[in-house]
């Protein structure tokens, strides 16, 4: 048995940060698995509740010198999502401040450095000064280099805090005894200005980081405000408004033009058109009648209608996407394991090169002061916070984007797996087609087809729907059942009025041809023909994905016949018809044998497993609860041109996921040189190393204007 819990983990500035907290918890007896991410300050641990529990989770981050905490009980995704919002507007504020006041403080550092360097009331006053600046912009980084050290690791903390501890060091020994630096012929020149820019700049980067990063959770904060505060309930006839967490299951909601609606339910009375465009990314509003289904956060467009609440809370589709998008956002990608790998080892490899440096400038007869502020700047120019960034932003934009066309990706292995498929296996019923058959043709009796209909009801086919909704419309009443059985790929069986009914194909029923076949205790009873339209815009999105360069097969348990009619009319070439659920698995097993790489798109409890053998399962947003649950991708949209928009998306995000790591890499790659050399001060390499994040995080951001971003 395997549980999973979300901890949130504080302090964190750099990839270091992070590979540090991960490999605690991948050592820490119980975890099965553990994903760690910069951008949303979560690990996301699977773990053996026989072995451990979350609180000792908690224990094992605080060893490693962060901050742990465990979500709140009873709290909904709502009200977590909006709190880290507050926490997240809060942060970026405070940064904005220190960094604004900073920048201030070191300009007139810098002047009164440059005019009144030897006035030792000057100096004085810049070492107060300075050590406002460390104990208050700074004081997060200096806390962090301590608690990093206490624990025997080393992070982005670690290098800004030597680097400015040692400028500062300096000056202040300067300040106190200038005559002991003359008498040896060393500098007396302080770097006050340079202590408090680097801080500056270093606070600056990371107010604009948290700014970016708001901007990268755009999408999950536009869900969360879907849902409005109040609901409008009728209860024994009486209408009143109240907070959303109170309505009930079975309540009457009264559903006014241009209002929200507040939860998931089934239309009572009235006609109206519904937006789903937030939801869904459809925008032509959706005709909504008795009967139909409507979903909590969408907008009544225009008419007045009733409708019945029925799911509620953690269970209703806004919460489930909600939950959704943040364990995708929460999730990692398979190439941050690069970033990891490199940033296990980055800090302490700076550290040295910085002592090398001083080393060398020194046996170069350049004095101590030269050496020391070179290796500083090699402290300072160094960067592990973009390549902790490159991977996480990417993904963190590339789902809420997604989210914004109405294509929920589970995560960043997700997104990665889905740009190298180049095979999509389509299903026939509901997923090319639209899931709404109707009966075309009826050879039976009304006795067999009203008990072929009981035992159809409780069904989750598209066809079976199809034959009670006949049955329904010659006014035959359905008795009760008992004994259901489902055969996936084959029909359905139950008892009814002591008689035993199987409705299916031929080869379940006993009948002939490719209706569905009717048999009651053994006997044939008759056949129900079926049609199912074709979904709009079927043959284009088809056309589409061969454009990409995909190739596409229709598999399905329908006969032959059937099924090679419907591929005709959409365009696709190869069909596999007439298997059972097994018979899906092997032949997308058989796919992955000639080296293909496989997305299974499907809506039924049929398609489940052959959804779960594929690289990437489809889910039709239309579909049963088990095949979204199967599925790496669901389609919230009733049309296939998603799931090309899902591969070319997940493309367009390698190709940025690639770019923020060379970004991050060649920056480290030429800067740490540069610095060493003499060609870059402190000041300097605070400032290109605050810039080299927030450039990784704005490339990410460009993924929010796909497809419209240059990158094909």
């Amino acid at each position: 048995m395997t549980e999973t819990v979300r901890i949130h983990v504080g302090g964190m500035s750099c990839a270091a940060c992070q590979a540090h907290v991960q490999k605690a918890l991948e050592q820490s007896p119980g975890v099965k698995q553990a994903a760690v991410n910069l951008m949303t300050a979560e690990a996301t641990i699977a773990f053996d509740p026989a072995a451990t529990k979350p609180a000792a989770l908690v224990e094992a981050i605080l060893d490693t010198g962060y901050d742990a905490e465990l979500p709140a009980a009873g709290k909904s995704a709502f009200e977590e999502q909006e709190e880290r919002e507050r926490a997240q507007v809060a942060e970026a504020r405070e940064l904005a401040v220190k960094a604004i006041v900073s920048l201030v403080l070191g300009a007139g550092a810098m002047y009164f450095s440059m005019h009144a360097m030897h006035d030792p009331y000057v100096r004085w006053t810049l070492l107060a000064v300075t050590l406002f600046v460390m104990m208050w912009s700074g004081r997060r980084i200096f806390v962090g280099a301590w608690s990093a050290a206490r624990h025997g690791s080393s992070d982005m903390n670690t290098l800004v805090a030597l680097g400015t501890g040692a400028a500062f060091s300096y000056s202040v020994l300067v300040t106190i005894a200038p005559g002991f630096f003359e008498a040896r012929g060393l500098s007396t020149d302080v770097y006050y200005e340079a202590a408090i820019l680097i801080l500056a700049f270093v606070v600056s980067g990371r107010a604009l980081e948290a700014r970016a990063k708001r901007q990268t959770t755009s999408a999950l904060r536009k869900l969360v405000a879907l849902q409005p505060p109040t609901a409008r309930v009728s209860r024994e006839g009486v209408e009143s408004d109240i907070a959303v967490a109170q309505v009930r299951r079975g309540d009457v909601i009264v559903a006014r033009p241009g209002e929200k609606l507040p939860v998931d339910g089934e239309v009572v009375d009235g006609l109206s058109y519904v937006d789903e465009s937030m939801l869904t990314g459809e925008p032509a509003p959706v005709a909504k009648k008795p009967g139909d289904t409507v979903i909590g956060g969408t907008v009544n467009a225009s008419g007045s209608f009733r409708y019945r609440a029925t799911t509620l809370g953690e269970a209703s589709m806004l919460a489930r996407i909600v939950n959704l998008m943040r364990q995708a956002q929460a999730s990692r990608a398979p190439i941050e394991r690069l970033a990891d790998k490199i940033s296990g080892i980055f800090v302490p490899t700076v550290v040295v090169l910085a002592l090398l440096t001083f080393g060398a400038w020194m046996l170069a007869g350049a004095g101590a002061t030269k050496a020391a502020v070179t290796a500083v700047a090699v402290l300072i120019i160094a960067c592990p916070c973009a390549m902790g960034l490159a991977v996480p932003t990417a993904v963190m934009v590339a789902t809420g984007r997604g989210a914004s066309m109405g294509l929920l990706i589970k995560g960043g292995e997700t997104l990665e797996k889905l740009r190298r498929v180049d095979t999509v296996v389509l299903d026939k019923t509901g997923t090319v087609t639209e899931g709404h058959p109707r009966v075309t043709r009826a050879e039976i009796d009304d006795d067999a087809l009203r008990l072929a209909a009981s035992a159809e009801s409780r069904s989750e086919h598209p066809l079976a729907r199809s034959i009670v909704a006949y049955a329904e419309s010659r006014g035959l009443v359905a008795p009760g059942v008992s004994d259901f059985q489902a055969t996936p790929g084959r029909g359905v069986e139950a008892t009814v009025e002591n008689r035993r009914v199987r409705v299916g194909n031929a080869a379940f029923a006993g009948g002939e041809g490719d209706g569905i076949a009717v048999s009651i205790d053994g006997a044939m009873r008759g056949q129900i023909e079926v049609s199912d339209p074709v979904r709009k815009g079927a043959r284009e999105a088809i056309d589409r994905l061969r454009r990409i360069g995909v190739e596409i097969v229709l598999l399905t348990g329908d006969q032959p016949r059937p099924a090679r009619r419907i591929a005709d009319e959409v365009g696709i070439e190869r069909v596999v018809a007439g298997v059972l659920p097994e018979g899906k698995v092997e032949e997308i097993r058989r796919l992955q044998g000639e080296g293909r790489v496989v997305a299974m798109v499907g809506d039924g409890i049929n398609d489940a497993p052959a959804l779960a053998q594929a690289e990437i399962g489809f889910a039709m947003g239309s579909g049963t609860d088990i095949a979204i649950e199967a599925g790496d991708v669901t389609l919230l949209r009733a049309d296939l041109d998603g799931i090309g928009q899902a591969i070319s998306l997940s493309r367009a995000a390698w190709r940025v996921m690639r770019q923020n790591l060379f970004w991050a890499l060649a920056y480290n790659v030429v800067a740490i040189p540069a610095a060493a050399a003499g060609f870059l001060n402190p000041v300097i390499a605070s400032a290109a190393m605050a810039m080299s994040s927030v450039t990784v995080v704005f490339n990410s951001l460009r993924l929010k204007r796909w497809p419209r971003m240059n990158a094909r």
